[in-house]
């Protein structure tokens, strides 16, 4: 599916990242079973008040009303909601892409993977739910008249593997012909034998395998005294015919029913290219196929994607729509650190349902867009809905919400206020915690400021944007990223920002950056 470039709509703008640091003003709300009712946002131009279920540009047509029979404009939306996104795996994809000499497509480039994927810094919770985090930082653009604003929210620390609940984990993995290489099944192979050996005794796993068809090569089996029986059963994987992905995600479900386990954090892993070229292809009629099963028993899917080819569209959108997320992994190193590193964040649930509405004040902002999320926006009257999917988030996890923001000439005060709803993974009961901004926390400059983890994600950002063809105004050259990304690896001292400058270096060398070609928009939240 083709994500627009971001940038086309903004004038003089520059794109929104996300990072650590920074002001906010945090405060926390319970609303057990949805029960308070939504909070106003800031009132419209005019002086009409904008709710969750007012009328807005991006919900509402023209209102009849005038006696000489013309229409009144329906005011400008200054609300923005969307459903909370982990994923990283379009990052992955388009460093493995560049490394292999070739620019990834446009439709594969997601810019808040790539900012999701580093390290932000934010402060976390002690307990279940979020932190939020509102700044920014003056971005420049053509008529130096945009900002950049981050809306952060973190989740409390990952636990150590010995304070984890057991995992009972569903592998279903393609032995398709399309993954005969050392880099897809031979990938595969080599990091389910880390993990074997890094599951504790009181984990559970099965494993099914599908080309053609799906079969059940191991069913649940406690990890105690049978590595040796799940060893042989990984090894004895080899490649086959055609890729029924479909065949292969209902056997999984199937196992995991089986060898459900209560207590335990449930989960069917799929492991794969995602190319399906035989039986059911398409994403939603897949996932209809294992509703129930996934509805009653909260069994989650959790996508890892491999190879130079890969399905990047229908895996993102089995994982979106079956409650869990997406990664991609290249090369040993990277299944390692999702596999032991980030194994709790990949295996438990802190928040149900996630989802974040920010509310802009139209006395000061102007015109705002979220960069990305293209495919997680909700309605801005569905944020309280507590029926409408949202995003499932673990332990250890950020997300990062990026925004370019135009503030009127002069404008002084309260920017934004955002808001996290979120659903108790055991009790169903949701939850909410508030952040706000004022102009005097996003006065500072971007580039050369304090911040490095801004700086860091807004060059993550502008390196997607340009990759699916955006034209932010103000998006630095290729060169000018590297650069910048260069001398950012060298003051965090950290190897993610050192890949980052390394992946854009091989971008700029494939092809050169375009010139900034904004347009002009109108108030309000821009298409």
């Amino acid at each position: 599916m083709y994500r627009g470039a971001a940038g086309l709509l903004l004038t003089g703008g520059v794109l929104l990242t996300g990072c650590s640091g920074g002001t906010s003003a945090d405060r926390t709300s319970a609303a057990e079973g949805g029960g308070r009712a939504p909070a106003p946002a800031p009132a419209a131009p005019g002086g009409v008040a904008e709710d969750g279920a007012a009328e807005g540009g991006a919900k509402a047509t023209d209102r009849a009303g005038k006696a000489d029979g013309l229409k009144e404009s329906a005011p400008p939306d200054y609300l923005s909601t969307f459903a909370l996104d982990v994923d990283t795996a379009s990052y992955g994809y388009a460093r493995r892409t560049l490394a292999d000499g070739r620019l990834p497509g446009p439709e594969t480039v997601r810019p808040e993977e790539f900012v999701n994927s580093f390290r932000q810094g934010y402060r976390r919770p002690a307990g279940n739910g979020f932190t939020v985090t509102v700044d920014g930082a003056r971005a420049g653009g053509e008529d130096g008249d945009w900002s950049l604003l981050r809306v952060g929210l973190a989740t409390k620390a990952a636990p150590s593997s010995a304070e984890r609940p057991p995992a009972a984990l569903t592998f279903v993995v393609d032995v398709s012909g399309s993954m005969a290489s050392s880099d897809r099944l031979g990938l595969v192979k080599t990091s389910l034998g880390v993990l074997t050996d890094e599951l504790r005794d009181d984990d559970s796993v099965s494993l099914v395998t599908f080309s053609d068809e799906a079969k059940t090569v191991l069913p649940m089996t406690r990890l105690r005294d049978h590595r040796g029986k799940i060893h042989d059963a990984v090894d004895s994987m080899e490649p086959a015919a055609s890729t029924d992905v479909g065949a292969g995600v209902r056997r999984g479900y199937e196992e995991a029913v089986d060898g459900h386990r209560k207590g335990a954090n449930n989960r069917v892993v799929l492991l794969s290219d995602a190319l399906a070229n035989t039986g059911e292809t398409d994403a939603d009629a897949i996932l209809e196929r294992i509703d129930s099963a996934r509805r009653e028993y909260g069994i989650t899917l959790f996508g890892v994607g491999v190879g130079s080819d890969y399905g990047d569209a229908l895996m993102e959108r089995l994982t979106n729509k079956g409650d869990g997320h997406t990664t991609y992994i290249a090369d040993e190193e990277q299944a390692r650190k999702v596999f032991v590193d980030q194994l709790p964040a990949h295996l438990e649930l802190t928040a149900r349902d996630a989802k974040a509405q920010v509310a802009f004040d139209p006395k000061t902002v102007e015109k705002f867009r979220l960069i990305g999320y293209e495919d997680r926006k909700v309605a801005d009257d569905d944020f309280r809905n507590d029926s409408v999917d949202g995003g499932e988030i673990g332990p250890g996890h950020t997300v990062t919400a990026l925004y370019a923001v135009r503030l009127r000439a002069g404008a002084s005060g309260h920017v934004a206020t955002a808001t996290v709803r979120w659903l108790d993974p055991e009790t169903r009961s949701a939850h909410e915690r508030t952040g706000s901004v004022e102009t005097g926390a996003i006065d500072g400059t971007l580039w050369g400021g304090s911040n490095t983890r801004l700086q860091v994600a807004a060059a993550a950002a502008y390196f997607a944007d340009r990759l699916r063809g955006g034209a932010l105004p103000g998006t630095p050259a290729y060169g000018e990223l590297a650069t910048r990304a260069d001398e950012l690896a060298r003051k965090t001292e950290d190897d993610a920002v050192a890949k980052l400058a390394t992946a854009i270096g091989r971008a700029d060398r494939l092809e050169g950056g375009r010139a900034d070609t904004g347009t002009g928009a109108g108030e309000g939240e821009m298409d």
